[in-house]
């Protein structure tokens, strides 16, 4: 309730309005606590949920520790692996925070066939490779230009990363991790520059010395999964995942599978004779499509198109079928 003011009280406060002296707002009563304020960048994508953040961050802590003991006893030296932070950009926000220099590794996902990127200071990836070759590891070695021999075992060190971070993401999503090219030249393309992006900073130490790693999830590459990831639904296995031992042993086989729009032999003198505006001809209609191969062995028609930023074919039929 209000308090009354005596008579007396009103003319003192009169008096007192007459030479400014009248007492600030709320004094004497108690102090309100002021409301916080929170500074919200609505540049920033939100597309990935808040349970769906934590759920990605426990698993990749779950890497990081299985990771320790694996690249600890492949590289003879101690090695650990931190989270620092999570941060949601979009994809070009995304690849212009990851520092010059970076070696890159394309990640593929299967079986739903999308791709994440995942980077590392080529420092990191320098001292590594001094430690597989048993070379001293007390001082980082200086950049340099990556030979043949190095370019290998980079991909045998991505490899050893990525397969207990396969490991965490079967779990979590029912899918697999593999090392795809290292360094690729379209990277870029994985996703929309403006596509949602969720970038799990890491640290890794040796000897005293830190290195920074980062892991690129565009949404594009896990939303087939996101319900598992969410946890509103279980962790589904590998669609066709082979179950007898020789099924298994076979699945690991690898089959290079290419697509073929037409094909024409030529003798020697002929392909000697082509020059700058030859025409080939080939024989083939356009809206045949595509012939698609596994080695040497058709096993379909398809058509050629595109699967967002990535080339694809569409599968029509047998081979031999027709629309």
């Amino acid at each position: 309730m209000s308090e009354l003011l005596s008579p007396d009280k009103i003319a003192s406060l009169v008096e007192a309005a007459k030479h400014g002296d009248l007492p600030e707002p709320g004094a004497g009563s108690a102090s309100r606590r002021s409301h916080r304020l929170r500074t919200v960048d609505f540049s920033r994508p939100t597309k990935f949920g808040t349970e769906q953040q934590r759920r990605i961050t426990r698993a990749a802590e779950t890497f990081c520790q299985t990771a320790n003991t694996r690249l600890s006893a492949e590289l003879r030296i101690p090695i650990e692996f931190e989270i620092l932070n999570t941060v949601q950009l979009t994809w070009s926000a995304a690849q212009n925070q990851l520092p010059p220099g970076t070696l890159s590794a394309l990640i593929e996902i299967e079986p739903i066939s999308t791709r994440m990127l995942l980077a590392a200071e080529q420092s990191f990836v320098l001292i590594c490779l001094e430690a597989l070759l048993g070379g001293s590891t007390e001082r980082p070695p200086r950049d340099r230009r990556l030979t043949e021999i190095d370019w290998s075992l980079t991909n045998r060190l991505f490899e050893s990363i990525v397969h207990p971070l396969s490991l965490v993401w079967q779990e979590l999503g029912g899918v697999t991790l593999s090392v795809g090219e290292i360094d690729p030249p379209d990277a870029a393309q994985i996703a929309s520059v403006s596509e949602p992006t969720l970038t799990l900073l890491l640290e890794a130490r040796i000897n005293k010395h830190s290195f920074a790693l980062a892991l690129l999830i565009p949404w594009i590459a896990v939303a087939p999964v996101v319900g598992a990831i969410s946890g509103r639904e279980p962790s589904r296995p590998m669609l066709g995942q082979p179950t007898s031992p020789i099924q298994r042993a076979m699945s690991n086989v690898p089959v290079r599978l290419r697509a073929e729009v037409a094909s024409t032999e030529l003798s020697v003198q002929d392909i000697l004779a082509l020059a700058p505006g030859s025409v080939l001809r080939f024989g083939a209609r356009a809206e045949d499509g595509v012939t698609l191969f596994a080695e040497n062995v058709k096993l379909a028609r398809g058509e050629a198109g595109a699967a967002g930023p990535r080339r694809a074919i569409q599968i029509r039929g047998p081979e031999g079928s027709h629309r």
